[in-house]
């Protein structure tokens, strides 16, 4: 038995009054309904209508089944009503992740951009640099840069990047364009505590790290890329930290024959199917957003 619809059934011949009428807005042959509260009654174990040739009313019994029914069949039509609402207008809560450097430049503003197009969304933004478990968080996106180790993921790339070695044109005039790596060695290296030490390039097939050295650190990028601009030294980052400098000339890109193959920034979920259509709308929302921020990066 139908459950659900014998449901619909004993509250529609409830509210018509008879069986033939509730047949009728049901769309239902006569024997179809007398079956269907017939199986309903047997599974209850109880009349819910006392019946004559001449009219049917609803038993004791009936009656409190019939509030109940009424409150799970409304229940039921709300949900789907708020489904179909969700299909055209996204809604509900939201929880993203990324990188903390990329994403106060590119996620942050896009996320803001997200909630003000789509206002019945509620997003929170987790910046992180340590990869988090999103099944475990409860997350629903991450923006991962680099190659993802977790199989289970669904992955959308979107654009990639490169470690990139730069300086501010004053430096290089004065400490000289360097022609390979080991040039460096000769030169003051601002760095980042604990970030790609020590720097690492390419050679053709051959990959190799050289210990650079210089006399500034910083634990955060933006303050190690300022010491750039100031011409403190040569500074290695993710292209996309400095895009900006690079294309106003306040930084330029040195090395670039040796650089590492670029690294993919890719949009991460845990399932393909089913997903909400506030998950879906969001991540062709990010797609995009990042897809233009990144075109030159």
């Amino acid at each position: 038995m139908d459950k659900l619809k014998a449901m619909r059934t004993f509250a529609q011949i409830a509210t018509d009054g008879t069986l033939t009428a509730a047949a009728r807005s049901l769309g239902n042959s006569l024997p179809s309904v007398v079956r269907q509260l017939a199986d309903l009654e047997d599974h209850l174990n109880v009349r819910l209508f006392n019946r004559t040739t001449r009219r049917i009313s609803l038993t004791e019994e009936g009656r409190h089944y019939l509030e109940r029914c009424t409150e799970i069949l409304r229940a039921i039509d709300e949900a789907e009503a708020a489904l179909t609402v969700d299909a055209t207008e996204p809604s509900g809560a939201l929880v993203i992740t990324a990188p903390v450097p990329f994403g106060q430049l590119y996620v942050a503003p896009a996320v803001t951009r997200f909630v003000q197009r789509y206002g019945k969304v509620r997003c929170k933004l987790l910046l992180n640099d340590r990869s988090l478990d999103l099944l475990e968080e409860g997350i629903d996106v991450g923006i991962r840069i680099g190659h993802l180790e977790d199989s289970s993921l669904i992955a959308q790339t979107v654009s990639q990047v490169r470690r990139i070695v730069v300086a501010a044109p004053a430096y290089l005039e004065k400490q000289g364009v360097p022609q390979h790596p080991r040039d460096l060695l000769k030169g003051n290296a601002v760095r980042i505590a604990g970030r790609a030490l020590p720097w690492a390039f390419a050679e053709g097939e051959r990959h190799f790290s050289l210990p650079v050295s210089g006399n500034l650190e910083f634990n955060q990028v933006f303050p190690a890329i300022d010491a750039c601009l100031e011409g403190v030294g040569f500074g290695m980052f993710m292209s996309y930290q400095v895009t900006q400098h690079l294309r106003s000339g306040r930084l330029q890109a040195v090395l670039q024959d040796f650089e590492l193959p670029p690294r993919p920034i890719s949009i991460v979920y845990p399932h393909a199917q089913l997903l909400p259509t506030r998950t879906r709308v969001f991540i062709d929302w990010m797609k995009q957003e990042l897809r233009a921020a990144l075109v030159n990066a």
